[in-house]
């Protein structure tokens, strides 16, 4: 099972907004995110809300389109009774679970639905995820022509014994010809990976960078495997049957990718996340979160735009409101029959609770955030050279340059931007720029 869902308030039954909570203005961006709970198989590391079993009418595979598109009624008249101006998507991601349990036909109507309820730009990204055993190529041509622009695909490994312990259901031969696939229907692809799982090796990881790298995707994510309490890794861990994680081993593999990556022409625009160049990227000598290939959904996320997330268990957020739905499907699809909302709870987020957000959000970007006015950083001192020499906790933002943890020439002018050794101690970075 899943873990609980965090406490919070309790939401109104119509999910009615106060204007007042909303910062209603056009040029704050809407995302917006379908979460498809279901799964072919449970991963033994997976702590999502996802099921393997459907929960009847509504909650289930073949009918589950329904119960997304009247929460997208619903979503579009809150906003518009809170004040909000009508505001087009400008990216859609669907998530899961599984999203390719659902056939093209039901993923289409989804989108075709929020399309006409809610709104998507034109030039929006729509970005599918997809497990490589659960698309044919006669998918993506129909998903492709329908407006569906990416697919990123839950590749984890290239190593069979790895996806074994992980309990994905491909091989890995499957990701190459799907990869191709996509292409040729004239997708954008992301591959994910996974590192860290137990019993990989240094040489298992460069394996699945280095095949990942050969399918030339646009974009690849590399993330760290926790074990989470709750799954049945963290059973087998807890036993001893499976050896924790180290830490140190995970650091090694996230420098193993960031070089290999880096040199195959790919750069970091958010911890996790690798966009490939093209020559007018490298031209602009902008940061790469601007760069062609960066997934501006995910970036949606940690620039503080709007979104709103369909399906049961997904979250959204609303200019100060926060909110997340009830998990179980079958109430999830209920609910929103009913013409209520599906929340189980929310928040309204203070200015510091936002300001630390925007901080600890924004450092994880290659854009890094402006050090004028952190909590931890006094005034620059034009005595010292005006680099933030001085800060409210003894010079703390020079003692994060002389780690090594923040880059010292974009210090200078006044951003916060990690380096390689301080993206994987990116938490204790934000720690000491907001002065705890």
């Amino acid at each position: 099972m899943s873990p609980a869902q965090p406490d919070g308030a309790r939401w109104p039954a119509d999910g009615a907004l106060s204007p007042g909570l909303v910062e209603a203005e056009c040029a704050r961006p809407l995302s917006l995110y379908v979460h498809v709970p279901f799964c072919r198989v449970r991963c033994g590391y997976c702590d999502f809300n996802t099921y393997t079993v459907g929960f009847g009418p509504g909650a289930q595979i073949g009918d589950y389109a329904p119960s997304v598109l009247a929460e997208a009624s619903l979503a579009a008249r809150v906003m518009a009774e809170a004040g909000l101006p009508e505001r087009a998507a400008r990216t859609v991601f669907f998530g899961g679970g599984t999203p390719t349990m659902l056939d093209a036909a039901e993923l289409i109507a989804i989108l075709e639905g929020l399309r006409a309820r809610v709104g998507i730009d034109e030039g929006a990204e729509v970005t599918l995820e997809a497990n490589p055993d659960t698309v044919t190529r006669e998918d993506l041509r129909a998903l492709a022509d329908a407006g569906f622009t990416r697919v990123s695909f839950g590749m984890q490994s290239a190593v069979a014994r790895i996806l074994a312990t992980l309990d994905r259901t491909h091989t890995p031969e499957r990701v190459p010809q799907v990869v191709e696939w996509a292409k040729d229907a004239g997708l954008a692809t992301s591959v994910d990976l996974i590192y860290g799982t137990p019993g990989e090796s240094l040489a298992d990881w460069e394996a699945s960078l280095r095949a990942a790298l050969s399918y030339d995707s646009e974009h690849m994510s590399a993330y760290a495997l926790v074990v989470e309490e709750g799954t049945k890794m963290g059973a087998q861990v807890s036993r001893g049957e499976l050896p924790t994680p180290d830490p140190d081993d995970e650091a090694a593999k996230y420098e193993l990718a960031d070089a290999l990556l880096g040199e195959a022409g790919y750069a970091w625009y958010e911890i996790s996340n690798f966009a490939r160049a093209t020559a007018s990227d490298r031209a602009s000598g902008l940061p790469s979160t601007t760069f062609e290939h960066a997934s501006r959904h995910n970036l949606a996320y940690w620039r503080d735009w709007d979104w709103w997330g369909f399906g049961p268990g997904a979250h959204s957020h609303v200019g100060k409101a926060r909110w997340w739905n009830v998990k179980n499907p079958g109430a999830y699809a209920g609910r929103v029959r009913a013409g209520g909302s599906p929340a189980a709870a929310g928040e309204i987020l203070g200015a510091q609770e936002r300001e630390l957000e925007r901080v600890m959000l924004g450092l994880r970007t290659s854009e890094g955030v402006e050090l004028d006015g952190l909590p931890g950083v006094a005034p620059r001192d034009e005595a010292v050279g005006g680099t933030f020499g001085r800060a409210s906790a003894g010079g703390r933002v020079a003692a994060l340059i002389a780690d090594g943890l923040i880059d010292g020439v974009a210090a200078v002018s006044g951003r916060a931007v990690l380096t390689l050794r301080g993206r994987l101690l990116a938490d204790y970075v934000t720690r000491e720029l907001m002065g705890y």
